[in-house]
Formats: structure tokens, sequence, C-alpha cells
């Protein structure tokens, strides 16, 4: 089948051939303006069918864009326009997991259709679940040159790689994309937002790549920077202090060491305390109680100045629009003690890389410029008055020796894109357009595109 055929090739769905960056950006900050006006796409909706649809990925426009083949992708590579303008959705699997009534939830379907309505911009679905990673580069390729990667949500779990044997896409192959998009994120490329199961994968890929780097470091660093010693050693301190704390650092939960050491398999992403799947609240990060291990002192210090440095968007939310009430669907969490380590790691090796710069960019260790500069802790969740989730949220930051300018990526715990009943828009019809601009979640995953697309 020719898919050039079907496919629209000039973005807009509202207004076939009219969207644009600048229309999407200003159609984004007319919703978050205020919780009441209309859209001002209105006179250009299909009023029969404005509030419900019956179709999903592959069947119809606007989500005819269903890359499931690698004819697929080629046919879109030769097709820029079709996804220079678009969001482009990943999914790592079929579906993110059951509702309250039993039904399978595509998440990404509510994503395409949210970023439709509110500012006519198009989305492209990757099911890798379905095609596999295809053709890593070119994949690479599609998804940074977009306006935004949307790395979905699913159901099988990262502390089990076998939960996804069912799927055509393995943890391992998860796992190198997500370090791949954490360190895409440079001057015009698009930001990446990992949702639920792509926010754990995201935090297993920061500790991956944090060892790789000192590993790097610590068996070239030698040749490379033969006549700068002082530079040199400090690399090489820097290196095996991270290394020291990341093969000792300990996760408690309830009072309880439930790892060791960044070697064991649940040092990232744990079991949730108290498993969470609905509505819960976002409040405010904040680390209180005690540690068995010194050093985390040093990790949370370095996380308050990391939070002063930059403001996030979540946190400005939380302040300025009124308590977000959002919703949960996994039982797994990412531990908060080795997001405090990845930012402590991150900032350290930033830190001592640029006195070396020159000489670093052209040898192979010119990747670790790719690197995030820090990470932050944007938000936690409560639900009864309970603390649930510590990391619910994170900023990643990326800092431009050249240009002085930062640049982010998120990653987010809960589903900002779907509702109270954790239904598909396919199934539930889409909210009437005045109940979108007042849904929390909706208003926080448009703020987080809006915002990023503005970097």
């Amino acid at each position: 089948m020719d898919r050039s055929i079907s496919w629209r090739l000039l973005p807009g769905f509202y207004r076939p051939g009219k969207s644009s960056f600048k229309s999407i950006q200003a159609l984004f900050s007319e919703f978050l303006r205020d919780r009441h006006s209309p859209s001002l796409l209105q006179a250009h909706y299909d009023n029969d069918t404005s509030d419900s649809i019956n179709y999903g990925w592959g069947d119809s426009a606007p989500l005819e864009k269903e890359i499931t083949s690698q004819e697929d992708l080629d046919t879109l590579i030769n097709t820029p326009f079709a996804f220079n303008q678009a969001i482009c959705i990943v999914e790592p699997a079929d579906h993110v997991g059951f509702n309250t009534i039993g039904e399978p939830v595509r998440a990404s379907i509510n994503v395409a259709w949210l970023a439709q309505r509110i500012a006519d911009c198009d989305s492209i679905v990757f099911p890798l679940w379905k095609s596999g990673l295809m053709d890593r580069k070119k994949l690479a390729h599609v998804l940074t040159s977009s306006l935004a990667v949307v790395f979905e949500g699913g159901h099988p779990t990262v502390r089990d790689s076998k939960s996804f044997d069912n799927t055509n896409c393995s943890h391992a192959d998860l796992l190198d994309l997500s370090e791949e998009l954490i360190l895409s994120r440079r001057l015009r490329s698009a930001p990446s937002i990992f949702i639920c199961l792509g926010h754990q994968l995201a935090a297993q890929a920061h500790i991956r790549l944090i060892k790789k780097a000192t590993h790097e470091i610590l068996e070239t660093i030698d040749d490379i920077l033969i006549n700068q010693p002082n530079s040199r050693n400090a690399l090489k301190q820097v290196c095996n202090r991270i290394q020291a704390l990341g093969t000792k650092l300990r996760i408690v939960k309830d009072d309880k060491i439930v790892a060791t050491g960044w070697d064991h398999p649940e040092f990232a992403v744990g079991i949730n305390e108290v498993p969470e799947a609905g509505h819960c609240e976002i409040i405010h990060y904040e680390k209180s109680s005690s540690h068995p291990d010194p050093e985390l002192a040093e990790l949370i210090t370095t996380q308050a100045i990391t939070a002063e440095e930059y403001d996030g968007v979540i946190e400005e939310s939380i302040s300025h629009e009124k308590d977000l009430n959002i919703v949960m669907f996994h039982t797994d969490e990412v531990n908060e003690e080795a997001i405090l380590f990845a930012n402590w790691a991150y900032r350290n090796l930033y830190q001592s890389l640029l006195p070396a710069r020159n000489q670093l960019v052209i040898s192979e260790l010119s990747w670790l410029f790719n690197l995030p500069s820090s990470i932050e802790i944007l938000c936690s969740t409560t639900a009864e008055g309970r603390l649930c989730t510590e990391v619910a949220a994170t900023c990643i930051n990326y800092r431009d020796y050249d240009t002085r300018q930062t640049r982010r990526s998120f990653t987010c715990q809960f589903h900002p894109e779907l509702r109270d009943d954790l239904r598909e828009f396919k199934k539930s019809g889409i909210p009437a357009f005045d109940n979108l601009k007042k849904d929390d979640g909706i208003r926080l995953l448009i703020r987080i595109l809006h915002d990023s697309l503005m970097e």
C-alpha cells in the first residue's frame, strides 16, 4: 500500500495545510490563558462529530499516521512536512493498563486528540510493541526533528524484563531508545516528555548513562588529556567519587533498605509503597525524612541548588493554578535516591568537563557534552493525606555552554492525558472544550508542551 495516498502531506486537520509552529504555539498559549474562554478553532470544528469518535490509530484522519513497519518509516521520512510540525508519540506497549471497568487504555489516542482539538497540531504514533525499533538512525532522526516526542506509558514493568516478552520491542531496546532521546536534546531538537513507564525507563537510562560516562572517562582520559594534568586529575577524582557513591548508595522505603548500589536491578525503579491507580494530588517536592547514608545530605543540597536555578513548569502550576489533581496508573515508582544521585552526578560531570572542553569535543568522549547538566525533582503526589510517590515528575536540564541557554525535557509518573474516568476518548467521547480547559492534568500537559516548544 502506498501510504502517501492516504496520509495528509501538509499539517492541520481543522485547517488543512494551514497549521504551523506559530499557530500551534499561539493556540496552546490561548488555551492556558484562562479556564473559560472558547476555542479560537470553534468555527472550524465539525459540530456533528466534535464530541465523539469511533476510530483509532491508522483508521482515519487525523489519526492516520501509525508507523508499523520500516516501509511506513521510509515513507514518512520522504514527507518531512508530515513530521516536522507534528508530535511523535512512542508506544512501548499496546496499552497502559486496564481502567476500573476493565477496558485496556491506549492513552496515545488522548494525547493526539488533545493536541489536535486545542491547537490543530498533528500527531504520529510509533507502536514499537508492534513494529520493533526498525532502523534506529532513521527513527531517531524523525523523532528528534519533530515538534515534540511523547514517550507513553505501558503495562509491562521495568523491574522485570520478561514482562516485555510479548512485544516486539524488548526492555533493552526501549532503554537504548530512552538513552538516545536523553542525549538528543540539542539546539533546535524536539523536547521529550516521558510518561509513566517512559518516566521509569528514563530513570534507568540516567543511571546507565552516568555509569557509561564515568567508565569511559577513567578508561581513556589519560590518553586524551596528556598535556592537561589538572583537568585530567580533576575529572578522574569526580568519576571516582561518582562510582564510589553509586556502588554503595542505598534505596530506603518505609525504613527498609530495598536496594544497595547502582548495579541492583531496582536501584532506579522499585515497587511503590502505596500502589496508585486513580486520582492523586500533586504537591511540592520536599525531602524531610532521615536516611542511613550521610552522603544523601549533599545530594539533597545539590537538588535544592538545581531547584533554585530553574523555574519549574509543574512547580509554577502548583503555585499559580490551584491544587493540581491528576491520574496515576502504575504500581512502580522512580526511586528518590536514584534521581538525587543522578542530579548530583550530572552537575559534577558538567562542571568538570568544561575546563577541558576544547580537547574533549574532538575526542571519542565528545558525546559527554550531550548529557544533561542537571535533573530536578519537580513534585510528589499524595492520596488520602499520605505521601505516595516522591518523584512524581522531573525536569531534565541541558545547559548549553555556547549559548548560555537551557533547554528542557520532562518526565512524569502520572498520566496528564487521562481524565478521572481513565478512558480513551475513542470510547468516552472528546470532552467539551470548556471541560478541557478546566482539567488539571490536561492543562499541565499543554503547559509542558507550550513551554518546551519555546526553547
